[in-house]
């Protein structure tokens, strides 16, 4: 009888190689693919939180305060959080009742009003998220530059834009006075972004901003550009995606906020 040849062991292993090889090669395509829909669905909801703040501006005449969320129990649950004085910084008690003076409660380190704002699909604290599950931050801008202002300013630390009231006396002529936008983390300040070259939005520009801490923000260790994000200063970072930084961040211009309180008939 004619003996059956079989594989041999080497035979065998290449060929599970060569398996092992195509499947990695597969769910490290599926798994790119998964991200890149993670990334494309969460800039899709700060386009969409973008939106909402300056709908809400329109309606109500100026932008929401930032929301407040300390712990899973110690949260303004998704809404507007103000100070009960009229200081700045805030030094007195927090409420989420709306104040006409307009100062925040948490201005630079604040997370999307989402109750205020009307969003769906929040979380069970009441608050918006990105795709990665993350609670979508969100500040504005709370001094002014007295120059840029009317004939009689107001002092710097006068909230404009957080005040209906506020936005319709001073509102047009003035310019914000705080919030950056820079390009790395190194170098910068609590005030500045260093350098000149290193400021992709400047002070007299945004008066807020919105973003998602991305899927490194659920890992607990930021790296220095992502951590610039977080530590409630009015400067930010913002630069396209790396290994090490993959935070998504939409701002609202003063320019373009005016642009639409004026086309809509609420200013001047």
């Amino acid at each position: 009888m004619r003996a059956i040849r079989g594989f041999t062991l080497v035979e065998l292993a290449v060929v599970l190689a060569i398996v092992a090889l195509l499947m990695s090669t597969l769910l490290y395509t599926l798994s790119a693919q998964t991200e890149q829909r993670t990334f494309s669905e969460t800039r899709q909801r700060l386009e969409t939180a973008r939106d909402a703040l300056l709908s809400f501006a329109i309606v109500k005449g100026r932008l929401p305060c930032p929301a407040r969320f300390t712990s899973a129990t110690n949260h303004s649950q998704g809404l507007e959080s103000f100070c009960t004085t009229a200081d700045t910084p805030c030094t007195g008690a927090e409420t989420t009742t709306e104040q006409t003076h307009g100062h925040c409660f948490s201005a630079w380190d604040g997370y999307l009003p989402a109750a205020s704002l009307g969003l769906t699909g929040v979380d069970a604290y009441g608050f918006a998220t990105d795709a990665w599950g993350n609670q979508l931050r969100y500040v504005v801008t709370r001094l002014n530059d007295t120059s840029t202002c009317a004939t009689t300013p107001p002092a710097n630390t006068t909230p404009i834009y957080t005040s209906k009231s506020n936005l319709k006396t001073y509102g047009i002529a003035c310019q914000p006075n705080d919030l950056l936008v820079c390009r790395s983390a190194t170098g910068i300040g609590s005030t500045d972004c260093g350098t000149a070259n290193n400021a992709i939005m400047t002070t007299s520009t945004v008066v807020a901003i919105v973003f998602s801490t991305g899927k490194n923000g659920s890992l607990g260790s930021p790296s220095t550009d992502e951590a610039a994000n977080l530590n409630g200063d009015r400067v930010f970072v913002w630069h396209t995606p790396t290994s090490t930084f993959d935070d998504q961040m939409l701002w609202i211009t003063a320019g373009e906020l005016y642009g639409k309180l004026v086309s809509a008939g609420v200013l001047p």
